[in-house]
């Protein structure tokens, strides 16, 4: 039976962290969503481990359990390293099997940087040292090289970045076996170099709010355990890992190039014509996923790779029914219909990709109902993100004066 993961999250001890990041909130809004599986996050962090301790349950195969939730222990970590005389800024995704095992690889890693101070610890170690670590606290233990795209904490950013896997993680290269897309790419941006074709490509929220999680998130068909997700994921079996669920990509906050302050967004086109300066200021630019993804592809877009997960594109319900009602997303109104529509039609998934037509005209307002219809179908518009500002999607038409849109399909 298929089940939804969302394996990249933080908690409430994490910066810039809801205080709601806790596992009473992550229970409840994993079954509002209709996640079946939710990263921890931050297991590094020895008061969040305490808590996950004392009120999560041993599970079967390796998740534990609270609240009707089940949960694989995950963590970001920050590798602060100097590479070839420069300055290497890279956030990595560890999964751990069990509660010993990251009790003992958080006593490696506390000799490596300061495990309080932050939920995502920056650790003076290279990447490769990271995988190292984990792989010796133990072999079950998985690193991901996480959102690998984002200009300036990413395995291929364009600010502290790489050019490959291999040039990033050295001699444990081969054991990195799936990348995280972020928001701001897809996996058909993905496709088009070939270099990547041997990894699984996941999608995860990296949510700081308990609303936020499943944003992205990724369907399995497998057993509902540590081993069953993981050994999907490293074999990359499409059989058991059936599809991830992505953002339009557009909407990430660096999918363009741009200069935030100026508000300057440049497509890599404009940026490269620019000398990648801003138009405004002439000051360095800030180069986004689209643009790294031209430097370094060797496929033309559309290219399919033989054996490649597909996706399915969404946007969150609630910003469905902003867009569908003319509102703000933060207010009373939405969240009202939102809670009434999930409880009605059992989850957000189920609504966003469940549904058939029929059903969802039937149970949902005319307008939400109309509006789930275009984003499956892409029919939306999407100014683009960059520089650190997510886009601005546009639903049913009607763009400002003088805004620039991009129409996808």
């Amino acid at each position: 039976m298929e089940f939804i993961a969302d394996l990249h999250i933080h908690s409430k001890y994490s910066r810039a962290t809801s205080g709601s990041m806790n596992p009473d909130e992550l229970a409840r809004w994993a079954k509002i969503k209709g996640i079946s599986v939710v990263g921890t996050g931050d297991f590094t962090h020895p008061l969040w481990l305490s808590e996950l301790s004392e009120k999560l349950k041993q599970g079967t195969g390796g998740l534990y359990e609270y609240g009707g939730a089940r949960f694989m222990l995950t963590a970001e970590v920050f590798n602060n390293f100097h590479s070839a005389g420069r300055s290497k800024r890279i956030h990595n995704i560890v999964f751990a099997p069990d509660i010993p095992a990251a009790e003992k690889l958080n006593t490696v890693l506390s000799g490596y940087g300061d495990l309080v101070s932050d939920g995502r610890p920056i650790l003076n170690m290279t990447a490769e040292d990271l995988v190292k670590a984990c792989l010796d606290a133990c072999p079950d233990c998985m690193v991901v090289p996480a959102h690998i795209w984002t200009p300036h904490f990413s395995a291929f950013g364009s600010v502290s970045g790489f050019n490959s896997i291999e040039e990033c993680f050295g001699s444990q290269a081969r054991n990195i076996h799936c990348l995280e897309t972020g928001l701001s790419s897809d996996p058909a941006m993905n496709w088009r170099i070939s270099a990547l074709d041997r990894y699984s490509l996941i999608s995860n929220s990296d949510s700081h709010s308990p609303q936020k999680i499943g944003r992205e998130a990724n369907v399995f068909d497998c057993e509902m355990s540590y081993t069953g997700i993981t050994s999907a994921l490293k074999e990359k079996d499409g059989k058991r890992f059936k599809y991830t669920v992505e953002f339009f990509p557009e909407e990430g906050k660096y999918h363009y190039d741009g200069h935030r302050a100026c508000n300057a967004r440049l497509s890599p086109k404009e940026a490269i014509k620019r000398r990648n300066l801003c138009p405004v200021c002439g000051k360095k630019i800030t180069i986004g996923v689209m643009h790294r993804i031209e430097d370094l592809a060797d496929r033309p877009e559309g290219f399919v790779p033989e054996g490649s997960i597909p996706f399915k594109r969404a946007v969150p319900l609630s910003q469905i029914i902003a867009n569908a009602n003319g509102t703000g997303e933060q207010t009373l109104g939405v969240e009202r219909e939102y809670m009434s529509l999930v409880t009605k039609c059992q989850g957000e998934f189920n609504i966003l990709l469940g549904m058939d037509e029929a059903e969802l005209r039937s149970q949902l307002p005319e307008r939400i109902a109309e509006g789930v219809m275009k984003v499956r179908k892409g029919e939306l518009e999407i100014l683009a993100g960059y520089d650190g500002e997510y886009g601005k999607i546009n639903i049913f038409g009607g763009k400002k004066s003088g805004e620039e849109q991009m129409t996808l399909f």
